[in-house]
């Protein structure tokens, strides 16, 4: 397939390299000259404007910061632009209502369209590794899934248009609160005596076993390798959670959904951003 790829950043770049690698004829735009280059050096070929990127292709992947950009992106260079026949898939995380608003727009138009934010951050990103949680028609689902296979291991059908930004801000408010659970009982572990490591093997082989401890364990040297062995820098920063979390705070308000916990670590995460935005959400222990 030929695909227009928008939005090369430390998300983006893996997956259009991943494309490429699985076979498929990449354009690729960003405004940074910087990512356009490591693109072109993985094998894309670089626009510098996303509606050129976009003529003559098979589908066009996005992969943007917030809501107002996907919206300004698709309604000014993507849709009208591309081909009616191309599918369109948003990789972004972004809110419901954007999401649903887009799809509509782009189906209105002539377009299959899914949004598909992932998990399993920039290292899954560069490794093809990544889970897609897909929302959309079941048409638009088959179309997108064969792209979506080429950049990760998991492509789930959540549901309609907005599904999958659904079930995006959830499982994020559950990792940020398992997180700081996790964080608050190495810490307190380590602080009644225990060697963090004793715990780590105990808790991960009993009822505290979760992804947070076994698989990204937030102390350095303890557990699984992960960012707090490199001083909390990359993997999914601070300011992505807390995205995220306004994100899933803002849905349950609209729907009145009962979320203590996770507006506690909204709030959490708030003070958290403002000292140390640019460290992976991890580095909550920290502050313990």
């Amino acid at each position: 397939m030929k695909i227009a790829f928008i939005g090369l950043g430390n998300m983006g770049g893996g997956m259009a390299a991943n494309l490429v690698k699985a076979g498929h004829e990449v354009n690729a735009f960003d405004l940074s000259e910087e990512a356009l280059a490591a693109a072109k050096d993985n094998g894309c070929a670089p626009f510098t404007h996303a509606g050129e990127a976009v003529q003559g292709v098979d589908g066009v992947v996005t992969m943007l910061p917030n809501g107002e950009i996907v919206r300004a992106v698709y309604e000014g260079s993507v849709i009208g632009k591309a081909p009616n026949g191309a599918v369109l898939l948003d990789c972004s995380t972004i809110d419901v209502a954007t999401a649903k608003e887009v799809t509509a727009r782009a189906e209105a138009a002539g377009y299959d369209m899914v949004d598909a934010p992932v998990s399993g951050g920039i290292a899954a990103a560069n490794g093809g590794t990544l889970t897609f949680m897909v929302g959309g028609t079941e048409k638009a689902f088959a179309r997108a899934e064969e792209v979506l296979q080429s950049m990760g291991k998991a492509v789930i059908h959540a549901g309609d248009a907005g599904a999958g930004q659904t079930a995006k801000i959830c499982n994020n408010m559950l990792l940020a609160i398992s997180m700081i659970g996790t964080a608050e009982a190495m810490k307190m572990a380590e602080k009644l005596g225990l060697d963090p490591q004793k715990f780590y093997e105990i808790s991960s082989q009993s009822s505290g076993y979760c992804w947070s401890l076994n698989a990204y364990t937030p102390m350095p040297g303890v557990g699984a390798e992960s960012p707090a062995d490199n001083d909390y820098k990359g993997g999914f920063a601070t300011a992505l959670m807390l995205k995220d979390l306004r994100l899933a705070m803002d849905a349950s308000e609209d729907v009145g959904a009962t979320t203590v916990l996770g507006t506690k670590a909204a709030e959490i995460y708030e003070k958290l951003a403002e000292e140390n935005g640019g460290l992976d959400f991890s580095s909550v222990i920290k502050t313990l």
